[in-house]
């Protein structure tokens, strides 16, 4: 007895058989990948849910009095930083869905796309397309690029490439072999963003290096070695911008009249955080938003924390810093592979030190350094490379699945 395989949405060739190639794609109809994200992932999306939310109201308190001076609306800046965050969550709901180890793959092209774009904001026949802003040249297209926050995920990505390579070949633990190729090339970006000039940038590029070499098993004595041998080479280099150097006489001797210009928005970022107390003065009542602090919606914009939300409001910050450094660390330790282990630490490194140096800074505990304060302070380029690099950590956290049958073509399937 025959039967045909036209209700089964098959079509028939001969009596009692079929196409295997139609038979296939109905096989295939029923099945569907996804990825399911791990508990510490979706506490993790919480988080970048509340400091992004945060960080647009907090902006647009610290910078309407800056944009109207300017005779600009209220809400420029707001509105640029919330089309980065538009940006940043479609970014980050790809990344999250993409499987983490493909960055691997990438490695080599996002480094050498990394150094292209730093050496471009350098070179003295690029001025065109890298103009000098406040004294630096940092930015490329008047602004809208910020090479330094794409080269951080360069960094990452490309440091613990190398270093699974290196673990799984031997050479790791050798001085030649394993650590100089580290020095060399993310040295490279280092002096790039020196002569900017960054010096804060650079530095950040060699401790996120560092940070993840260490977590990989490199020696401690080559570190110690390289240490003793690079600070009189940085220090070498600081000398050479005498901003860097004003800064550091300037929070070692506050007091002096001869450092009065130079240590200003420090002083005044202690005057905004002193002045909330406790539970602050409420948001949109700082005073310091209206032309006493320099740069109050970037680089110093946890001062407007301070004084709007007291100490509370910076003790509650610091306290969700140090839940997405739980969790991510949490992410890192359970991870599918050694390289995402790697990436993972290296993401949430980048991203919890990054926020309390800011922090730091604010209050007077380190010298002023000009790192922005994640998903908060004022910048598209730093808003869509922090919510990528999170979707990453997501992805990370996620475990992928197979489901096979009726629920697979239902999008609602749990």
């Amino acid at each position: 007895m025959t039967t045909t395989t036209a209700a089964r949405g098959l079509e028939p060739t001969q009596i009692g058989t079929y196409d295997r190639r139609a038979a296939s794609r109905a096989r295939r109809a029923d099945v569907r990948e996804r990825w399911r994200m791990g508990g510490e992932a979706r506490a993790l999306v919480f988080v970048n849910a509340v400091l992004l939310a945060f960080g647009l109201a907090t902006l647009y308190s610290a910078s309407a009095i800056v944009a109207m001076q300017s005779k600009l609306p209220s809400y420029y800046f707001f509105m640029k930083q919330l089309s980065g965050a538009l940006v940043g969550i479609i970014v980050f709901a790809v990344v999250a869905k993409l499987d983490a180890e493909r960055w691997r793959k990438w490695a080599w092209p996002l480094m050498g796309l990394a150094l292209l774009m730093m050496l471009v904001t350098v070179l003295p026949f690029t001025r065109a397309i890298a103009p000098p802003i406040h004294g630096s040249r940092r930015f490329l297209l008047g602004g809208s690029i910020q090479p330094s926050e794409f080269a951080k995920l360069a960094v990452i990505v490309w440091t613990a490439m190398l270093l699974v390579k290196k673990q799984e070949d031997g050479t790791l633990r050798r001085l030649t072999k394993g650590l100089f190729p580290f020095l060399l090339v993310v040295g490279a970006l280092a002096m790039f963003a020196i002569l900017e000039p960054d010096l804060s940038i650079a530095m950040t590029f060699l401790l996120i290096m560092a940070i993840i070499l260490f977590a990989g098993g490199v020696r401690i004595g080559h570190f110690i070695a390289l240490g003793v041998m690079g600070i009189p080479v940085l220090w070498h280099e600081a000398e050479k911008l005498q901003y860097v150097v004003l800064r550091l006489i300037s929070f070692f001797h506050p007091d002096e009249k001869a450092h009065a210009i130079v240590s200003y928005q420090l002083q005044q970022s202690l005057v905004a955080v002193g002045s909330g107390g406790v539970f602050g003065t409420g948001f949109g009542k700082g005073v310091q938003q209206y032309g006493f602090l320099p740069f109050p919606y970037s680089d110093f914009i946890g001062s407007n924390i301070g004084e709007e939300w007291g100490f509370v409001g910076l003790v509650l910050l610091t306290a969700f810093y140090a839940l997405y450094a739980w969790l991510g660390f949490r992410i890192a330790a359970a991870a599918r592979t050694p390289f995402q282990k790697m990436v993972a630490v290296g993401v949430t490194t980048t991203m919890v030190l990054t926020a309390y140096l800011h922090i730091g800074v604010v209050i007077g505990l380190l010298p002023t350094t000009g790192l922005t304060l994640p998903f908060i302070s004022y910048g598209r380029s730093n808003l869509v490379l922090s919510l990528l690099m999170t979707g990453l950590l997501v992805n990370i956290g996620s475990e992928k699945q197979r489901i096979v049958g009726e629920h697979a073509t239902n999008p609602f399937t749990p």
